[in-house]
């Protein structure tokens, strides 16, 4: 969970706000039909925002949903935005539609994961790539960058671990970038850490030269004696109105070649 606190004033939550995204207090009051002396004022305490001001400013900056409930708190005001258990019953047409999408999505891989990469929901064709995988990593709560990057885990059936595991440690810092999350960065830090499985070799090195002009980077990884290969794409829900959904993203491993295409469906068979 993010935590900011309230007691700090609004005011200064904005101006961190503002000089994160590295907007000057003229160029944020454009955006928001305001005045560069009115944003002064607000920074400074001088001036106390309404709701709705300090809403527009909040999507101005990109403040993530959870934050904008924290900084009407700051400013004496209250909540927005809901924050439902995923299991809760108002929720449940959520669940339902995200259910139908994974297994629509069958035999590719598909999985749900929260703001702090903990799996919500997951298909079969994710199922398949975890086979063999340890115990203490299968055990709920489920975190997919843990199953991913750890030494015991995904890490040694990667093929192109190196450049893999750069793209999902950068993804993490602009995602640490757009939010202030403890949780996140303490993941980040852990599995930052992670020593790579002994053998990992650098992309230039490898004497298999990949055999398909991929599009995008891929996830090359292997199962069962064959090599895999996956261009991963990221949905999330648009202008969600509760935290828990606002932080939900849905990722699909779209086959990269024929030969994976041809492999998960002879599984599905």
């Amino acid at each position: 969970m993010t935590t900011v606190a309230t007691d700090t004033g609004v005011g200064p939550l904005l101006r961190g706000w503002r000089e994160q995204r590295r907007l000057s207090q003229l160029e944020l009051a454009l955006r928001a039909e305001s005045s560069a002396r009115h944003i002064s004022f607000i920074e400074t305490g001088r001036a106390r925002p309404s709701q709705d001001m300090i809403l527009r400013l909040a999507e101005h900056l990109d403040v993530p949903v959870r934050d904008r409930n924290a900084l009407l708190l700051a400013a004496g005001y209250a909540p927005r935005y809901a924050e439902s258990a995923l299991d809760a019953p108002e929720l449940e047409t959520l669940r339902e539609g995200i259910e139908r999408l994974l297994q629509g999505y069958e035999p590719y891989p598909a999985i749900v994961v929260d703001g702090s990469y903990t799996v919500v929901a997951a298909n079969r064709g994710i199922e398949v790539l975890l086979e063999g995988l340890p115990e203490h990593l299968l055990t709920p709560p489920l975190n997919a960058m843990r199953i991913t990057l750890h030494p015991e885990g995904l890490a040694p059936r990667i093929r192109n671990l190196r450049e893999w595991r750069g793209h999902l440690l950068a993804q993490m810092e602009r995602q640490i970038g757009l939010a202030r999350s403890e949780a996140l960065r303490a993941l980040y830090e852990e599995v930052a850490a992670y020593p790579l499985p002994e053998g990992t070799t650098d992309p230039d090195d490898r004497e298999d030269p990949e055999p398909y002009p991929y599009f995008a980077l891929p996830l090359r990884i292997e199962h069962d004696g064959h090599v895999l290969s996956f261009v991963s794409s990221i949905s999330t829900f648009n202008t969600p109105m509760d935290v828990t959904v606002a932080e939900l993203a849905i990722e699909t491993l779209l086959p990269a070649d024929p030969a994976t295409v041809a492999y998960l469906r002879s599984l599905k068979a």
